[in-house]
């Protein structure tokens, strides 16, 4: 475990703009207390070392990929901190700009009459202006590279959007996937009923049985049809949902529907190593954006303090100026000059102690930011390897049940067939059935969604 609170005193007191940054640091725990026996802590040969920016591999669906690659060209808030990038660069080049002379040109022609003489005259005049502000202490450069920082911070900003966006559009492709497999088994059940009640039908019109067992599968055809209503209109909303992911018209946009057993991340969920806390907080570009802020709001806490102190600035101008365009240029009509000018603020009815003042205000902002961002990181990663942790155990529970009512759904059929059993004993078999491979399915989509989860709380990489 280590600690570091920043100094602030020490970062104000500092008379240069550009004094030593205070690293950034947080309490860092020395490991997840998530990790199931340390299952996660090594990769198996399912999940391979990936880079950042192309984690979705894992699972090995080109359906995915694709997915992947059109959001990553169209998806608007990629586009709008991409343009966010570009402007913190823009004002990262004006600030650099400061650094530098100024050189600028002008030319000027004037006609007019002075007191006492008898008609107008023409003027030309041309000249050149070079002026330059030396950065006695820092200030130039502090604001320079307090625009730096935040182009950093923009930069990660547009990753952690990046990233939001890719865990988006894999968790709603699972979804998609879980909803094909859930309409799947619902229609499976669906036929099931309707060959029951034909069945049924037939065995009333003959007087076999009484019009009670028809109603019955009569209800239970109408609820299982509503349930495959309902699970149409899902489907498309969740669709709709990827096509705006992908910057695409929902109007247009579908995926072909899949049977979950053919995917090939079906057989296993990939397991995904977390790693260490410390590695997580490198990886994360929140974190990192956090992590640029805080420098940025230290650097102007400099600037602001610089504005107390004194400024030099330097010009020099040259040219010529004649009335007669000819000889504008002749030795005669030269001038030149070179004005330095040393200033220094005594009073100003407490502007900039605002502003000092204000710059401090930013820096505790920037601070407690970037140490809520660690925090919420470190819980993101705890949150989804217990979920993963806890759903392992579900999952295996949810297969014994399928496993048991798949043999009492059997046994309640052979019972109906030699007349042991009624048919609502084997209506609850088959309704107890379809409830538990539903619950089934919920969990195997809910350990995808924790994985896609895990892999965005550890920064989109691992290994």
């Amino acid at each position: 475990m280590r600690t570091l609170a920043l100094s602030f005193a020490a970062l104000l007191l500092s008379g240069c703009a550009t004094g030593p940054l205070q690293q950034a640091q947080v309490e860092t725990p020395a490991a997840f207390t998530g990790v199931d026996n340390g299952a996660t802590l090594s990769a198996p040969v399912s999940s391979p070392a990936i880079g950042v920016g192309a984690w979705w591999l894992v699972f090995r669906d080109d359906v995915l990929n694709d997915l992947m690659a059109r959001a990553s060209e169209s998806n608007h808030d990629i586009r709008i901190a991409a343009g966010r990038l570009e402007q913190s660069r823009a004002l990262m080049g004006s600030a650099r700009s400061g650094l530098w002379p100024q050189l600028g040109a002008s030319y000027a022609a004037s006609h007019g009459a002075e007191v006492g003489q008898s008609k107008p005259a023409t003027g030309h005049a041309i000249g050149a202006e070079l002026s330059y502000e030396v950065d006695l202490f820092g200030r130039l450069r502090a604001a320079s590279q307090a625009a730096e920082f935040d182009a950093v911070a923009s930069e990660n900003l547009l990753r952690d959007t990046q990233l939001l966006i890719q865990s988006r559009v894999a968790e709603t492709y699972f979804t998609l996937r879980a909803l094909d497999e859930d309409q799947a088994i619902v229609a499976d059940t669906l036929t099931a009923y309707r060959g029951t009640l034909s069945v049924t039908e037939r065995r009333f019109e003959a007087g076999d049985v009484a019009e009670l067992d028809v109603a019955r599968l009569q209800a239970e055809v109408a609820a299982t049809e509503a349930q495959a209503a309902a699970l149409d209109q899902r489907r498309a909303q969740v669709a709709h949902a990827l096509a705006v992911l992908l910057g695409e018209p929902a109007s247009t946009f579908d995926v072909a529907a899949a049977s979950w057993a053919d995917q090939g991340w079906a057989g296993s969920v990939p397991v995904i190593p977390a790693g260490i806390p410390g590695e997580v907080l490198k990886r994360r570009p929140d974190v990192l954006a956090a992590e640029a802020a805080l420098y940025g709001a230290q650097r102007r806490v400099g600037i602001a303090k610089a504005a107390w102190l004194p400024a030099l600035s330097l010009t020099a101008d040259g040219g010529y100026a004649s009335g007669d365009l000819g000889n504008l240029f002749e030795d005669a009509a030269k001038n030149w000059s070179l004005t330095g000018i040393l200033s220094q603020a005594i009073f100003d009815g407490g502007r900039r102690q605002a502003g000092v003042d204000y710059a401090k205000g930013g820096l505790d902002v920037a601070f407690a930011t970037y140490q809520q961002t660690a925090l919420v990181a470190f819980a993101d990663v705890e949150d989804q390897l217990t979920d993963l942790i806890w759903l392992r155990q579900q999952e295996a529970a949810q297969d014994r049940a399928v496993t048991a009512a798949t043999r009492a759904l059997a046994m309640s059929q052979s019972r109906y067939t030699n007349g042991s059993a009624s048919q609502l004993e084997v209506l609850d078999a088959q309704r107890q059935l379809l409830a538990i491979r539903r619950q089934s399915l919920a969990v195997r989509s809910a350990q995808y969604q924790a994985t896609v989860g895990l892999i965005r709380a550890i920064g989109g990489g691992w290994g």
